[in-house]
């Protein structure tokens, strides 16, 4: 049996955790303690499941409640995908937000045919800015 809990602590171990036992560590700074634990401290809605006492999922988002919601990592242990968790996980987040707030997402590129399936709609109109990139022609980046 699969138990939800929203926005209980974890720390950054058990985060890292499943974030390898998902596969999504090859896309994350786990070799940075540090931004790791900043990840965790500075998110403001975390939606986990757990088996037993042993943390198997875990949708971590940044949100204003109102408008939008980041939802930065969807990690289900790979040993419990393909059982709904990570649906759970989005349902349990969205109910969590206003009834106007949207959830943006970027996808993994193993789970881009997954998000459709259960409802979430592409967005043809995104844009990242890279970290190590800057942006072109900044007066503010120029002025430093």
């Amino acid at each position: 049996m699969i138990r939800y809990e929203v926005n209980k602590a974890i720390t950054p171990k058990q985060f890292l955790d499943i974030l390898k036992r998902s596969g999504l560590a090859e896309r994350r700074p786990v070799d940075d303690a540090k931004c790791i634990e900043k990840m965790i401290h500075n998110a403001n809605l975390v939606v986990t499941a757990w088996a037993n006492d042993k943390l198997v999922g875990i949708a971590r988002s940044v949100t204003d409640y109102s408008y939008c919601c980041y939802l930065s990592d969807l990690a289900i242990a790979r040993a419990f995908q393909k059982k709904g968790i990570g649906r759970e996980l989005i349902a349990r987040t969205q109910a969590e937000l206003g009834p106007r707030c949207a959830i943006i997402l970027l996808s993994a590129p193993d789970a881009v045919d997954y998000y459709p399936r259960i409802g979430l709609e592409k967005h043809s109109s995104a844009w990242v800015l890279p970290r190590e990139k800057r942006l072109k022609n900044s007066i503010f980046l120029t002025s430093k």
